[in-house]
């Protein structure tokens, strides 16, 4: 079994002051995230999510390819609280646990990818994937597609992204301009 200072976890700030970015030597999926708003949502599902919301002060938690973003009920403890989350990280690692469990996996990815039915949304979520969804990521965050209707894509917002001061700016300036560039039926972007 591998031991704690065998793992790299380093915290990087992210736009959102609420939320902060761990990202490690190791991966926890090969693509996407995951996204736990409470203890209940992540249980039997994310081990790791399970022992990060044990610690007084965790408000939501997302699991990425290398890295999890942590959203903070408050800063008050912010230094205290970074200190366990690492140390609450590389416990884990040293586990060998998968940070999602397999079949929760599969579930919730089934349940959080909703497929393209038409050419104008293939195309939504192609720009989405291979353009704005690992720059978001960069950032700690996830957009997944919702929907397009009458000319607006609806979009969820997760991580760092979730209750972001400068997701609005993100997602008008930067998401609907890159798809209105793209696709001319698309009017709007909004987040869901």
């Amino acid at each position: 079994m591998s031991q704690a200072s065998d793992y790299s976890v380093e915290l990087e700030f992210t736009p959102n002051p609420n939320t902060l970015k761990y990202t490690t030597n190791v991966a926890f999926l090969l693509a996407g995230a995951q996204n736990f708003k409470d203890l209940e949502a992540a249980r039997g599902k994310s081990p790791l999510a399970e022992k990060l919301f044990g610690l007084d002060g965790v408000g939501a938690i997302m699991v990425g390819k290398n890295f999890v973003t942590v959203t903070l009920v408050d800063q008050d403890r912010l230094t205290e609280l970074n200190e366990d989350i690492i140390s609450t990280i590389k416990a884990f690692l040293a586990t060998g646990e998968k940070a999602i469990k397999l079949e929760a996996m599969s579930s919730a990815e089934s349940s959080q990818q909703v497929v393209p039915k038409t050419d104008i949304e293939r195309k939504i979520v192609e720009i989405l994937d291979n353009d704005i969804r690992p720059a978001v990521a960069m950032d700690g965050g996830d957009i997944t597609f919702e929907k397009f209707e009458d000319g607006i894509v609806f979009l969820h917002l997760k991580g760092a992204c979730a209750g972001c001061p400068s997701s609005t700016a993100t997602l008008k300036m930067g998401i609907e301009n890159r798809l209105k560039d793209s696709i001319p039926e698309v009017t709007e972007v909004v987040s869901i």
